[in-house]
């Protein structure tokens, strides 16, 4: 594809007719790309009855073909009008969690190109939290077919500079709304069958889901031939640095031991070491440390995709981080975690 010079618009009022939204708006419904922020990720978007577009989205990732897209949109009544029928579910979850971070998959009609849903029978909708994404849906006055902004299988982007360092020069611009709040991609819940099953775990939590249903919410295997939602492909969110992945001891001086065993073996063969971590793990002699916090499941969320892509312009032999216990949000960052890592290793089970 032809380079182009990317525009970086910077915005900080969600007045409809604020300038940078009029013009990113503007190239969204003109058939050009607009990378734009969202409270987890950056996304990229196209109008979603453009099918150029839409197409261009894999060019410009470099995005596989059986890849479905999340489509964006301003409110209920856009996500209704994609739907060949609204699953009974879909009004509550929707009147619960949305604005915010759930994508509902659900049978789609024909105004939906093949292209957007990698030619399944369903699509995948949500209504973003980010006041500024909402306000260029609007201005737009089309839902936006969106994936993250970042070259396929890459860590996702959480700020506009991710955008710019991995897309510049592909799209027409990037809408910089400032970092993301949450930092880790949507759940994807499936209610296009009787029962409702999680896709992708997210934000939004299995047992929060229960509990507002009333029922069981399953849980599906990712699926490498014919994925039925974005990151259920076994390579994802990967930096080109590998990344060992320690998981977690049951008790914490287990997990310190093995990091620090990790570590040194890998100083003691020459190679240099990023380390990806909670303060508290700060002193354990990698070449270079990216601070988790306190190391919460929130924390870990917000700067997870941050601290890989800040240790993978560094040019190290590794990154090493250590998991968490796979429960309630971690359980979302365990699985990016797990599909970015090069290596598992078993964490010591301590004294």
């Amino acid at each position: 594809m032809a380079p182009v010079d990317t525009l970086h618009l910077r915005v900080t009022s969600t007045r409809t007719r604020d300038g940078q939204l009029a013009v990113a708006a503007a190239a969204l419904r003109a058939g050009k790309l607009v990378a734009f922020p969202t409270e987890t990720v950056y996304g990229l978007g196209a109008n979603i009855y453009d099918e150029d577009a839409v197409r261009a989205i894999f060019t410009a990732k470099g995005r596989p073909p059986d890849n479905p897209m999340i489509v964006h949109v301003a409110d209920v009544d856009q996500a209704v009008n994609l739907a060949q029928r609204v699953p009974r579910h879909f009004p509550i979850l929707a009147d619960t969690f949305w604005p915010g971070p759930l994508t509902l998959v659900v049978p789609r009609n024909a105004s939906v190109f093949d292209a957007v849903t990698a030619g399944l029978d369903t699509v995948a909708v949500r209504m973003p939290g980010h006041k500024i994404a909402r306000a260029l849906i609007a201005e737009a006055g089309v839902p936006l077919a969106a994936p993250s902004a970042n070259r396929s299988g890459r860590p996702s982007p959480t700020c506009a500079e991710d955008v710019l360092a991995e897309l510049g020069g592909r799209i027409f611009a990037v809408l910089d709304g400032g970092p993301c709040a949450v930092g880790i991609e949507s759940t994807v819940l499936d209610l296009s069958r009787r029962a409702p099953s999680i896709l992708r775990p997210g934000v939004v939590t299995r047992e929060q889901l229960e509990s507002v249903l009333g029922t069981r919410v399953g849980v599906a295997r990712s699926n490498t031939l014919h994925p039925a939602s974005p990151g259920m492909k076994y390579a994802h969110y990967a930096p080109a640095t590998p990344l060992l992945l320690v998981l977690p001891s049951a008790r914490a001086a287990g997990t310190r031991k093995q990091l620090a065993a990790t570590i040194r073996g890998l100083r003691e063969q020459g190679r240099t070491v990023g380390l990806l971590a909670a303060a508290k793990y700060g002193d354990l002699g990698a070449d270079e440390f990216f601070s988790l916090d306190t190391g919460t499941d929130v924390e870990y969320a917000r700067l997870m995709y941050r601290g890989l892509r800040a240790l993978d312009t560094r040019g190290f032999d590794a990154i090493v981080c250590p998991g968490l216990p796979e429960e309630g949000l971690a359980l979302a960052v365990m699985n990016r975690l797990r599909k970015a890592a090069h290596t598992v290793i078993k964490a010591h089970p301590g004294t």
